[in-house]
């Protein structure tokens, strides 16, 4: 994970060095149909969609890093997967979460702004906590819509007795004021809170809504306020970030957490083609270092068109038309240096393997 991480952090511009990076956190089953799998188990999904929200076989914890680049003068966010780690029932998928966290963080230690982006099952104590022990450290999350809430706490009277340690308690049906329109697909309504999880930090809470009145609301906890982001809105490829006026500012850390959304193509990705799911070993420590090389071989198709500018072209495409046009040349090769040996001690034709050679020469050019 680190070696990757160290890599992808050479790779941003000096333009962009002030740019937050985002560390995306989630995790992903793999079905396994054979019983001799070790710490294999019965597991509900409740994405399935095969009529049983259960599934046997394995769980893996991962971490994506997003780092940004320029990608037709605008700035895009590349996103590496830097590692998995299977989880076992002994242990917590917040801890092992929160682990894989600690392990990577000391690489960032140059970074002024590292956040962490989860969905709600993610965003719980035994994760948020590891907020307080980076100064360089912040969560944008999703979180339970019956998450108390509290207004901040008032200012201090003079009179005897206890300060409060915060106002009255939030509604997110009555107490978030939402914008005039929509903003891409939702209504969005932004209030600094207080709230058990984050202790007595003030954070900054959002609420989504499809419609006003009674549309379908969820709830977003940003432990970094907008006034203290340092990114290039109008250079954003993305929408509705790129978008951001000055009625829409307050609402940048909720824009931003769209990145999440990168580490669920990796793993569809990482599935699909790259044949993540169709390990074959058995014991955790062999899956677990099968799975982290098929990483690492993704991260690196990701990686090759940013550092060599050879394969410029292919920052465009994706990842798997990059891996096909490589093993592609890759064969060509390997064909054509098979023929010329065959040819050298067979025919002892001159003529025939300095032409081949020159063939050679021309493919490895264009490659």
């Amino acid at each position: 994970m680190n070696i990757t991480a160290k890599v992808a952090l050479k790779m941003i511009p000096d333009s962009l060095a002030t740019q937050p990076i985002f560390l995306c956190v989630d995790d992903t089953m793999v079905a396994k149909a054979g019983t001799r799998f070790e710490n294999v188990s019965k597991l509900f999904d409740h994405a399935a969609h095969n009529g049983s929200n259960y599934l046997n076989g394995h769980c893996f914890v991962s971490i994506m890093l997003c780092i940004p680049v320029w990608k037709n003068d605008r700035v895009s966010y590349l996103s590496l997967p830097l590692g998995y780690r299977m989880w076992q029932k002994k242990e917590s998928k917040l801890e092992l979460a929160a682990f894989m966290i600690r392990q990577v963080m000391p690489e960032f230690q140059e970074k002024k702004q590292v956040i962490i982006l989860c969905d709600s099952w993610y965003t719980k104590q035994n994760l948020v906590s590891i907020v307080d022990e980076y100064q360089n450290l912040d969560l944008i999350g999703n979180a339970r819509i019956d998450s108390v809430m509290y207004d901040p706490a008032p200012a201090h009277t003079g009179r005897r007795g206890r300060p409060a340690k915060h106002g009255k308690r939030l509604s997110v049906e009555t107490d978030f004021a939402f914008s005039n329109e929509k903003i891409g697909d939702y209504y969005i309504g932004a209030h600094r809170v207080i709230t058990n999880l984050f202790g007595c930090r003030e954070i900054q809470a959002y609420v989504t809504a499809t419609e006003k009145e009674h549309g379908t609301k969820r709830l977003f906890f940003s432990t970094i306020f907008p006034e203290d982001l340092q990114i290039f809105c109008a250079c954003q490829e993305k929408e509705p970030l790129n978008q951001t006026g000055s009625d829409r500012m307050k609402y940048i850390p909720l824009f931003l957490y769209s990145f999440w959304w990168n580490i669920e193509t990796s793993y569809y990705e990482q599935k699909t083609f790259w044949s993540l799911c169709s390990y074959m070993v058995r014991s955790c420590k062999g899956i677990e270092m099968l799975v982290n090389l098929i990483n690492i071989c993704y991260c690196a198709m990701k990686i090759l068109p940013y550092q060599d500018e050879q394969f410029s072209e292919y920052r465009t495409k994706s990842v798997q038309e990059f891996r096909f046009e490589l093993s592609q040349g890759i064969r060509i090769q390997i064909f054509f240096a098979t023929f010329v040996k065959n040819i050298e001690t067979h025919i002892k034709s001159n003529v025939i393997i300095k032409a081949l050679k020159q063939l050679i020469r021309q493919q490895v050019y264009y490659l």
